[in-house]
């Protein structure tokens, strides 16, 4: 199967074997593909669920997102804490945690990244940006 592989100057951009990429620098950040052929951004992906491409080159995420879904897990820790899908600005999901109370992160709450990799869990951990005024419930 033929793929567009986009421009000389777009392959050098990113790893040509669409996986990720991790020079650079030290700062905390996300890396993520995106596909050279239609544009979608990914996750830790191998092919573009999309357009099923394999040109996927890497970039660098500026860490601001959106809450998608937020749940308490009670398992395999000593206390509660928060699995939350976070929809980052630049079009893609990455599963993480977000610091604060499990009760008061929800859908919609605007979180920035704090570390991008947490030593025990190895995920993403992000912080609310602005905490809103909630009633009551």
């Amino acid at each position: 199967m033929y793929h567009h592989s986009g421009s000389v100057a777009q392959q050098a951009a990113g790893s040509p074997t669409g996986l990720l990429d991790p020079r650079g620098p030290a700062t905390e950040a996300i890396l993520f593909q995106r596909c050279t052929w239609c544009g979608t951004a990914m996750y830790h992906r191998v092919l573009c669920p999309v357009c099923r491409g394999s040109d996927l080159r890497t970039e660098r995420s500026e860490g601001v997102g959106t809450v998608r879904h937020s749940t308490v897990v009670h398992r395999n820790t000593p206390a509660a804490r928060n699995v939350s899908l976070i929809e980052m600005a630049e079009g893609f999901v990455v599963r993480g945690r977000v610091m604060g109370p499990p009760i008061g992160i929800h859908s919609g709450d605007r979180v920035r990244l704090s570390t991008a990799k947490d030593p025990v869990r190895g995920e993403p951990v992000f912080q609310l940006i602005d905490e809103p005024y909630r009633a009551w419930t």
